[in-house]
């Protein structure tokens, strides 16, 4: 594998969820720094978010965040990241994450999660792009994913193949890891044609 500079995370933006997934997400941000990686997310500072960002900025890691102009009156940005890109859309907002990211990693979330994971898995499998994808699933939170990509292929829908689309693990810390163990991308795409 590549050597990874920027790792795209994403996760949700609430509060309202059990304290292990935000100490999860605090912990990736902190690992992030400690090995030079860039952290490039939805630039939110609340929820896991917010903890992925802070556990970086508390220890000196370089962190962007990607938001849509309209979400800045709904969400609130984190306001300890300097680097702050402010995008026309939520297209614009995937696009440029991608861009800027070498691999990306899923923890958990809600709709905007699920629907950033099954894009860019989409973009993967219509070999639009090789980066790594992980998904973190934690106490068992993406059990249902997983079941509905079996069914998927157990339908007739998808090829066995496309479960090798994402890397999954349990905890934060095989991340880097599992990054390690990706073969080197072997497509090499223009994001503009995604």
């Amino acid at each position: 594998m590549k050597e990874i500079q920027a790792l795209c995370v994403y996760c949700g933006s609430t509060e309202s969820v059990a304290p292990v997934y935000l100490e999860a997400a605090e912990r990736l941000g902190a690992i992030l720094a400690d090995n030079g990686i860039r952290l490039v997310y939805g630039g939110g500072g609340i929820g896991l978010m917010g903890a992925v960002a802070d556990g970086a900025l508390a220890r000196g890691g370089e962190v962007v965040g990607v938001m849509p102009e309209f979400l800045l009156d709904i969400e609130v940005g984190h306001e300890g990241v300097e680097d702050m890109t402010v995008v026309d859309s939520m297209h614009s907002r995937k696009q440029k994450m991608f861009d800027l990211a070498d691999a990306f990693i899923v923890l958990p979330g809600g709709f905007g999660t699920l629907d950033e994971t099954i894009e860019i898995l989409t973009w993967k499998q219509l070999c639009r792009h090789d980066k790594p994808v992980v998904l973190v699933n934690i106490e068992g939170y993406w059990d249902p994913l997983q079941k509905l990509i079996d069914s998927l292929i157990d339908g007739g829908f998808a090829r066995p193949q496309n479960a090798d689309l994402l890397t999954i693990v349990t905890k934060v810390e095989d991340i880097l890891s599992a990054l390690a163990a990706a073969p080197e991308p072997m497509i090499h795409t223009v994001s503009s044609e995604i």
